[in-house]
């Protein structure tokens, strides 16, 4: 079966406008057949990190069970009212003063807290011990006036093996030096309010489980897609959503 996915999302337990409630009918009224929650789990031990916990804009090691809990009671309801698989995220948010040593890790699948301070090397090992995705954010300039994360980026070489996937596009902007690098992509909204709904996202085909979801990105076995929301539809039909798609390493104009 098709599977239109969105696999970076934002919720109220971070930084997003909808809850987790609200972000599964929103989707689920539309057609997607997978999202993940990635909810900001910032550093606790920088300035920066303790300004988001200051201000309610992350995740915490003592909410964090709670989060997971909320998912996988919405996983259930997701898989039953509209047929989609709701997927467990984080976003590991290293933020600094300079964009070159700051960097977001997404990663997809997580089943339990995973320390945020740690080095990134270890926070992808622990994220493969638990079987789960690791996606490079954002890891190029956004092309918008906000706080870059260049270092993922500019360690790319080193980091290549522990990183799973690299986004591509980031809302409506493509990363052509991504597309061009010969790494593997995945392309996200990194939605945190419904009027970014009209972006790139990604598209998988197989059966509806959160393993094969996951694992088809891994491999690459993937469509890229523009998708265009208009406020006050319900549906979209697939014809009018697709404007360029990747298929195994080409992109194709439609």
């Amino acid at each position: 079966m098709e599977i239109l996915g969105d696999f970076h999302v934002h919720s109220t337990y971070s930084d997003g406008l909808l809850t987790i409630t609200q972000l599964v009918d929103f989707y689920g009224k539309l057609g997607f057949k997978a999202l993940a929650i990635t909810d900001h789990l910032c550093e606790e031990k920088t300035l920066l990190g303790r300004a988001a916990k200051f201000l309610n804009r992350t995740l915490r090691a003592e909410n964090f069970s709670v989060y997971l809990n909320e998912i996988y009671r919405e996983k259930k309801r997701a898989l039953q009212q509209y047929g989609m698989c709701l997927i467990p995220g984080v976003e590991i948010t290293k933020n600094s003063f300079s964009h070159r040593n700051s960097s977001h890790i997404v990663i997809l699948g997580i089943d339990a807290y995973i320390d945020p301070d740690q080095s990134i090397e270890e926070i992808c090992r622990r994220a493969r011990i638990q079987n789960a995705l690791s996606v490079a954010a954002h890891p190029v300039s956004t092309q918008k006036i906000e706080a870059q994360t260049r270092f993922l980026w500019d360690n790319r070489e080193r980091l290549q093996p522990i990183l799973d996937v690299w986004e591509v596009a980031s809302g409506d902007i493509i990363f052509k030096e991504v597309l061009e690098s010969g790494l593997s992509i995945i392309a996200n909204s990194d939605l945190h309010h419904p009027r970014q709904m009209s972006s790139w996202k990604t598209k998988v085909y197989g059966p509806m489980s959160e393993k094969h979801i996951l694992d088809e990105i891994k491999h690459q076995n993937l469509e890229i897609f523009f998708y265009e929301y208009n406020f006050g539809q319900e549906f979209l039909e697939n014809v009018h959503l697709q404007k360029r798609s990747y298929v195994e390493g080409s992109v194709f104009q439609h």
